[in-house]
């Protein structure tokens, strides 16, 4: 206990910290988003997106994670037109990823840049966090709550029924962008966390396990946040006791509780899911 209390007051261990704590507000939320949209596979193309802006921030010496974030951005807003089913999504996502990593692959091999320094961060490294990239994380943790309690009316329509939500004057196809553009923001933003082939700790597992608990879109989102806080602290605590890599450790711990809450019994249908009664006004 007492190499624990010497370990937390590094830092580079409090900044990890408190990033995960940050991306415990904000990244569960967008994993709400992709579970209602149904763009799961989504992560994955936007994975090799990274890899594609962590490359060409190699080659021109800019901050290859600023890089990965705009490119996902970019690709997450060129992917809105896509967005009316998710099989209107899949080609384009496999396409996307294709493409990417060939690029990807590509600018590292012409440029002679060091390979293990662009996949090292599909591994992530918590304690290598950097002020930047908990200032990320605070925006993510400021800017998507408050996109989805502010819209949640909307939001709930859209989640529903798509048809029914343009007949109520949601402005689908903007609103349908943002979001795509923030869930993209949002994997590119905890890459240094967990890594993007470990993202699902931070995002899907926690909403995963809201969804089974909740009765309603806000309460999802409450609970999910709730599995978010519990996942990525305790986790962390253990993965430093354990004297073991924090992402996996992340990740199983994320996993047994989705896993836990899909033990009890099933509850009646959310009410987003059967009936938007959040979204009684678009507006």
């Amino acid at each position: 206990m007492t190499q624990l209390f010497d370990l937390l007051a590094l830092d580079a261990v409090q900044r990890a910290a408190f990033a995960l704590l940050l991306g415990a507000i904000g990244l569960p939320i967008v994993g709400v988003v992709i579970i209602g949209l149904d763009i799961v596979p989504v992560r994955f193309a936007m994975m090799h997106i990274a890899l594609l802006g962590i490359a060409f921030g190699l080659l021109t010496g800019v901050d290859p994670l600023l890089c990965a974030v705009v490119a996902c951005g970019l690709s997450g807003a060129g992917l809105a037109p896509l967005a009316r089913s998710a099989s209107g999504l899949s080609g384009a996502m496999g396409l996307l990823m294709s493409l990417a990593i060939a690029a990807a692959l590509l600018v590292l091999s012409i440029s002679g840049v060091n390979a293990a320094g662009a996949f090292e961060l599909l591994w992530g490294s918590i304690l290598a966090t950097r002020t930047g990239d908990v200032v990320l994380l605070g925006v993510i943790a400021v800017v998507v709550p408050g996109l989805f309690f502010l819209r949640r009316g909307q939001l709930a329509l859209l989640l529903h029924d798509r048809e029914l939500a343009a007949c109520s004057g949601v402005r689908v196809e903007r609103l349908t962008m943002v979001l795509l553009v923030l869930v993209a923001v949002a994997v590119a933003g905890a890459i240094r966390l967990t890594g993007a082939l470990l993202v699902d700790a931070l995002t899907l597992l926690p909403a995963l396990a809201a969804r089974r608990m909740a009765h309603s879109l806000t309460g999802m989102a409450w609970w999910a946040v709730g599995f978010g806080v519990v996942v990525n602290l305790v986790g962390f605590v253990l993965a430093l006791l354990l004297d073991q890599p924090p992402g996996p450790v992340l990740v199983l711990l994320a996993g047994v509780l989705a896993l836990a809450a899909h033990l009890i019994p099933e509850r009646r249908t959310p009410e987003w899911q059967s009936s938007p009664r959040e979204a009684v006004s678009p507006h």
